[in-house]
């Protein structure tokens, strides 16, 4: 964080500063809500929650060095006490992003957003220092978070931002404006509690609302080929340029190919010219984040070369999305289990399937949460897909969601041996273990409660050390 007192502090949040001798004594470190993070000159910021009260932590972080505690009692340290945590944590950090120069870039969407976070991220590195969301902080705390990260030497600062309801994206771009808004699609993923697709849409399309005018630099980068993305430009007073495969789009890919391991190569077209894409990263579905990551870049000054150069070079930057590892045997794990909703599901599926090339390829699934009344038949679609993608064998883990996988695919093919129901990760790691054969492809995918990284994990520890190909 740029460096601030901790009597500027407390003025921008509203808060009483208690057991402070010297409020002019600066908070020059990181601000972090995890006591294990904490270093010399950090300000610890103490949440309460279900399970654990920060204020706890406060005498051994200020101990191991954090010039402050941002809570919401005295705790007998140096504290900066206030009503509301997150409030005045949002405070500081549009505080702070209003002294930054750095140039604020924020992505939505219900699916891509992290890789294409880190996609952005790491192209833009290539013209100036960047600081990207880490994961997927992207809330009410974890995004303020991120912003109080940047310094002085930052010049871009991309924001990753979520939604679950209206409203909340609106709230996250008052706490940070972004100058460009990147808006990936408008897909089913929470759609249980959102309602719908349109009622995603009005959430996603907060942001463009937020960009200020063309006049003052704003920039809306929207999805061409999603006509739900492609109708917000009505909602923006900001630029707008489109991405995508589409032949109006103002950056887009031509002669998308994948390479015999699954890696898409194309032809990235721009305003400024044209260049040759071959990434790391597996799936056909990055070249749309590729060019959205493109549009990015090239608003922000790049050229093509300049672009294609990065996108080839970037791999992934977060955990558990699409990580390509090959045992020393031959038997490649694909861990996609962060999380999955019908759109990244499909897109892993017809990755794998490129991925396999004549090898025999599986498919661990487990349940899609938050699906509503869409859950059946998007699960039973899922199912489906794997078998009309020829994927040699299913394995559904779990209950009643899992079922729905194994019916899909069992009434689409008839299928039999090809499809098995497990109860839980321990007995998909049991069946892999004893059917694996030295190169197949298994790609282990759900959402993130269901925790089926564990099974990748698991075959990798079972398989010797092997050796992580990307990501």
């Amino acid at each position: 964080m740029i460096a601030l007192s901790l009597a500027e502090i407390a003025e921008v949040v509203g808060g009483q500063t208690h057991d402070i001798p010297d409020p002019s004594v600066q908070v020059t470190g990181s601000v972090v809500r995890d006591s294990r993070e904490v270093a010399p000159g950090s300000l610890f910021v103490a949440f309460v929650g279900e399970r654990v009260d920060g204020h706890d932590f406060a005498e051994a972080v200020v101990a191991a060095g954090a010039t402050a505690v941002l809570g919401s009692r005295p705790v007998g340290v140096p504290a900066i006490v206030v009503p509301d945590v997150q409030k005045a944590l949002g405070a500081l950090a549009r505080h702070v992003v209003r002294r930054l120069g750095a140039t604020l870039v924020a992505l939505t969407g219900s699916a891509g957003k992290t890789s294409t976070k880190d996609l952005i991220a790491q192209v833009l590195q290539h013209k100036a220092p960047t600081v990207w969301t880490p994961g997927s902080l992207n809330n009410e705390i974890g995004l303020p978070l991120t912003a109080l990260s940047a310094t002085e030497d930052t010049k871009f600062l991309v924001l990753e931002m979520g939604a679950r309801g209206i409203g909340h994206i609106r709230y996250l771009t008052d706490l940070t404006p972004p100058k460009i808004g990147l808006v990936l699609n408008v897909g089913t993923a929470h759609i249980g509690e959102f309602g719908g697709r349109e009622q995603i849409a009005q959430a996603k399309g907060e942001l463009v609302e937020g960009l200020p005018p063309s006049e003052d630099g704003g920039a809306a980068i929207l999805n061409a080929d999603d006509p739900l993305v492609r109708a917000m430009a009505s909602r923006t007073k900001a630029k707008v340029i489109l991405f995508g495969e589409s032949g109006e789009a103002d950056v887009r890919a031509e002669n998308v190919r994948l390479t015999d391991s699954g890696q898409p190569s194309f032809v990235l077209h721009t305003p400024s010219g044209c260049s040759d894409v071959t990434m790391r990263l597996y799936g056909e579905h990055h070249v749309s984040n590729a060019l959205a990551a493109a549009a990015v870049a090239h608003e922000l000054g790049m050229s093509a070369s300049e672009i294609a150069t990065a996108l080839s070079e970037a791999g992934s930057l977060s955990r558990w999305r699409m990580e390509v590892t090959e045992r020393p045997d031959g038997v490649t794990i694909v861990n996609d289990a962060y999380n999955a909703n019908p759109e990244s599901m499909r897109a892993a599926l017809r990755a794998l399937a490129a991925m396999g090339n004549g090898r025999r390829t599986w498919a661990v699934l487990g349940r899609m949460a938050e699906l509503g009344d869409e859950a059946l038949a998007e699960h039973d679609a899922v199912g489906r897909l794997a078998v009309r993608l020829n994927v040699s064998k299913l394995v559904a883990v779990g209950g009643r969601e899992a079922s729905w996988l194994q019916l899909g695919a069992y009434n689409e093919g008839s299928w039999g041996e090809e499809s098995v129901h497990v109860s839980d990760a321990q007995a998909a790691v049991d069946l892999l273990r004893s059917e694996l054969r030295p190169g197949d492809v298994v790609l282990v995918k759900a959402s993130r409660s269901v925790g089926l990284e564990s099974v990748a994990e698991a075959l990798l520890a079972g398989g010797a050390e092997g050796e992580v190909v990307a990501g």
